[in-house]
């Protein structure tokens, strides 16, 4: 559960990086999440430090406002963490494949 936790925090930090502007709608469209499910991640994401979320009203006589999600730094490293610890496991599966190959 731990690793999917981390796949999926990774995802969502990954789509802040590159679209901090997106809509909770959006994010989990492009995710492939529920509105919970990416509601839920984020607030643990929050909560962990790792990205700040932002309400900001798009017009001051209208009650329209829309959130910016910004990675904080500890965000970026945990999000670079992330992406090395998927590297590594990769090649450890490939350089498990490949002594699977020259076996045969």
């Amino acid at each position: 559960e731990q690793m999917e936790n981390n796949q999926d925090h990774f995802e969502i930090l990954r789509k802040i990086k590159k679209k901090p502007d997106y809509s909770q709608r959006e994010l989990a469209r492009e995710l492939g999440f529920s509105l919970g499910k990416l509601n839920y991640c984020l607030k643990e994401l929050q909560k962990k430090g790792l990205v700040k979320i932002q309400n900001f009203s798009q017009k001051k006589n209208k009650v329209v406002y829309f959130k910016k999600y910004i990675l904080t730094p500890k965000g970026i490293k945990y999000r670079i963490d992330l992406t090395l610890e998927f590297m590594i496991r990769k090649m450890k599966e490939y350089e498990e494949l490949q002594k699977e190959i020259n076996n045969k």
